[in-house]
């Protein structure tokens, strides 16, 4: 049997294996669900290298037109989330004409919670971005994590939801932030060797307090790195000192355990990862009370 052209062969036959594809991201919204799923799908595959198109906010016939003319130029794996029956029709159809896959990433959701609730959808475009109480409560989760971080207002820490506590380079400040982005109103306070912790720390209550830890190695990579950026006299401090960082951990686990927090080692965590640890431990404690 001979091989077929080059042309004839469907495209994705002829990748490289270090593989650059092009995706289009197709939404009637922001498009943040369809590049989540994207990122999420993709770290799956080692030679997948992805260029993006994003095609935001089409909601009228001219904003399709315009992001299936960018399709039809540069074909590639289309993902989507279009309310507009209409609209999905003709993306479909255009799409099966260039042979070009195109996946509804909601759809499989969103049958499955119609027919568990037994309700219908209510076919709104963005519904989950609209300005409503919980997206003022996100912003208000926002401005009291900005606050309270790295250890401001520490008499107010009984309003969090979630209280970090940590020695520096424990990514405390990304991951309050993290969650507040998720509606949690957040607050860290650093442990600082000669620095007495506030004592409103010790008489919370209503906060689920998280310790965070780190490989001292790590961390002293961490902190060498950012003395770089510093003057000679923080240069001179013992910050990076390996053996301190050493005491420093030892006494932070010390102190998680006696207080009964719980504790996260965050040396191979991303912020995310850190972030679902700490999401777990809220709702399981939520549940349990």
């Amino acid at each position: 049997m001979t091989a077929g052209r080059v042309e004839d062969r469907p495209r994705h036959q002829h990748l490289p294996l270090a593989s650059y594809f092009h995706v289009h991201l197709v939404s009637d919204s922001t498009g943040e669900t369809l590049t989540t799923a994207l990122k999420a799908t993709t770290a799956q595959f080692a030679a997948a290298r992805p260029i993006e198109h994003t095609h935001s906010m089409v909601r009228s016939r001219r904003e399709l037109e315009k992001a299936l003319a960018d399709i039809e130029a540069t074909p590639g794996i289309v993902l989507y989330t279009i309310v507009n029956t209409d609209f999905r029709r003709l993306l479909e159809a255009r799409c099966a004409e260039l042979e070009t896959p195109a996946v509804s990433v909601l759809d499989p959701l969103l049958a499955a919670f119609a027919e568990f609730l037994d309700l219908e959808q209510t076919h709104r475009a963005g519904a989950q971005h609209e300005m409503n109480d919980a997206y003022f409560r996100r912003i208000g989760a926002v401005d009291f994590t900005l606050a309270h971080d790295d250890g401001q207002m520490t008499w107010d820490l009984e309003s969090a939801d979630v209280v970090l506590v940590g020695v520096s380079r424990t990514s405390k400040t990304p991951t309050c932030m993290y969650l507040a982005n998720r509606g949690l109103k957040c607050a860290n306070v650093p442990i600082v060797p000669g620095t007495e912790l506030p004592a409103s720390l010790f008489a919370l209550r209503k906060p689920l307090v998280v310790g965070l830890v780190g490989s001292p190695e790590r961390l002293a990579d961490l902190r060498s790195s950012r003395l770089g950026a510093m003057d000679a006299t923080e240069r001179a401090a013992s910050y990076s000192n390996l053996d301190g960082i050493r005491q420093e951990v030892l006494a932070a686990k010390r102190l998680f355990a006696r207080q009964r927090w719980d504790t996260i080692d965050v040396t191979r965590k991303s912020v995310e990862e850190t972030a679902a640890a700490i999401l777990t431990k809220l709702s399981a404690r939520r549940n349990r009370a």
